[in-house]
């Protein structure tokens, strides 16, 4: 299945596995209809107040879920036309513990495009304890998204049959067909089985849905902490509404300058510097290290692995399972583990990595994060890349990463094959000029969304906005995980203190 690479989240010690593939909210009672938007809803565009009902958090959540409280925001189809019919974004919230101290609501988006704030906010909310002090915490599902009228686009069989069928690396004009014939088809049902929405879920939509939420909560600005994804959606709301910009955080920055192929050569670059730092730690050294991964990938290519149940790991497969760990250094161990079994000829251990990465559960279910993520994707960017734009990359992303740029550079064409709609721009607007100041924060190490993200979002935001602040380390995302990174964002959020632009930290 052509994938591109999830930008997936970190927050804290919570992994991005068990953030994003645990299941989603148990029940949650919005307090009005499903997500489909037909019915009256809880709030309404005017601003009325919210109805907030007891939800259960999900397993493996912070508690019982005794302090969650669910509702939804009714929010227009079409933003430019309001008659066009409604939708209900989802929302979760914790009420902050100091009544008397409160700020104000922190919204909250983990990232993706495509993760399910409803889903992640509780399992992360230990990370955001003290924050939780003088803030609501808030969570919520962005239109297309989960229970916000989220985007289906194919069944598990479907998922199941690309997955070990579709070369995502094809080296033949069979292969090549058949790979952009599967990102056509992923399109196709996205449209048969979402279409109502598929054409209105660009980010600058759901940065207008945040505008009525903030509202709805009844908070004069936004104060907002995104996440990976979450950065290009808090960059694209300051370039909307500057004046209701709150206290803001940008963590693991995704670039807002960045076309197709510049992010495709971004994460070439940033997970070619993940495996390099990682393969340096185990004293193997970069070079040795991606040359042997290199040679199993071509293996792979020609003859995959047996597995358990029956199962093969092929080359797409192992790709998902190494790049998995590399989201987190603590996770390095396991991808040593399960790159010494390939080699003795055994793939269960790079294929329960790819399984987790590919939302695929032990009874073969799969989520539909990814579903969210490319029409979300595919809406933003009015680019269409075709098989010889791709092979043009080829020769420049092969050299940047032989072991990850030939399938990004493929994955340029093959992600909005053939998209049912048009996208809306090459590049999203983040300019801000008189908004107040938001903290931008880029790991050196960052494998999804490399530190240069950062910088040049803070650039973008313009000056006396962007404030950058560095962190050198490892990892996507630097709160929870770095002292003083969070001791900066805290100070920040919770007193007011604004950092100097250029503020160095280390994990």
């Amino acid at each position: 299945m052509s994938t591109r690479l999830p930008i997936r989240i970190r927050t804290g010690a919570l992994a991005a596995a068990t953030a994003l593939l645990t299941g989603v909210l148990g029940g949650c009672d919005s307090g009005g209809p499903d997500a489909s938007g037909d019915g009256p809803g809880p709030a309404s565009r005017s601003g009325q107040g919210l109805d907030w009902q007891r939800c259960t958090a999900p397993e493996g959540g912070e508690e019982p879920g005794s302090q969650w409280r669910c509702a939804a925001v009714r929010v227009p189809l079409d933003h430019d036309r309001p008659g066009s019919g409604t939708i209900d974004i989802a929302l979760i919230r914790k009420e902050a513990r100091d009544k008397d101290r409160r700020l104000g609501s922190l919204l909250f988006d983990f990232g993706g495009p495509g993760a399910s704030g409803v889903s992640v906010l509780p399992r992360a909310a230990g990370a955001y304890e003290k924050l939780n002090s003088r803030y609501d915490l808030v969570g919520f599902d962005p239109r297309g998204v989960a229970r916000s009228s989220g985007i289906v686009c194919r069944d598990d069989a479907e998922a199941a049959a690309a997955e070990t069928t579709v070369d995502i690396t094809p080296d033949t004009p069979a292969e090549t067909a058949a790979f952009l014939a599967d990102g056509a088809a992923f399109g196709k049902g996205c449209a048969t089985r979402s279409g109502r929405v598929v054409a209105h879920v660009a980010t600058t939509a759901a940065a207008r849905d945040m505008d009525l939420v903030r509202k709805a909560l009844g908070d004069e600005k936004l104060h907002y902490f995104g996440i990976s994804y979450g950065t290009q959606l808090g960059g694209v709301y300051a370039h909307l509404f500057p004046e209701r910009v709150g206290r803001t955080v940008l963590d693991a920055v995704v670039d807002p300058t960045a076309d197709t192929a510049g992010h495709a050569r971004n994460q070439t670059t940033g997970f070619q510097r993940a495996l390099n730092n990682y393969f340096d730690s185990t004293g193997e050294g970069a070079e040795a290290g991606t040359a042997r991964v290199a040679r199993l990938l071509k293996r792979l290519d020609r003859e995959p692995l047996p597995a358990g149940g029956g199962r093969r790991l092929t080359e797409s497969l192992a790709l998902a399972g190494i790049v998995m760990p590399l989201y987190s250094q603590s996770s390095w161990p396991t991808l040593t583990a399960a790159l010494e079994e390939a080699e003795q000829g055994t793939g269960d251990g790079l294929l329960r990595l790819a399984d987790m990465y590919n939302d695929r559960d032990g009874k073969g279910h799969y989520g539909t994060q990814s579903h969210s993520q490319r029409a979300i994707s595919c809406a933003d960017s009015a680019q269409r890349p075709t098989a010889d734009d791709a092979r043009a990359l080829l020769p420049e992303f092969r050299r940047i990463s032989p072991v990850f740029g030939e399938f990004l550079a493929w994955d340029t064409a093959g992600w909005c094959a053939d998209w049912p709609v048009k996208g809306e721009s090459v590049t999203p607007g983040t300019s801000a000029p008189g908004a107040g100041p938001v903290l931008v924060i880029g790991t050196t190490g960052d494998p999804a969304t490399p530190y240069e993200g950062a910088r040049r979002m803070a650039d973008e935001l313009g000056a006396g906005v962007g404030v950058l602040i560095s962190n050198e380390g490892e990892g996507h995302g630097a709160y929870g995980t770095s002292s003083c990174v969070t001791g900066t964002v805290d100070g920040y959020l919770l007193d007011g203190k604004v950092p100097p632009s250029g503020t160095a930290c280390s994990s």
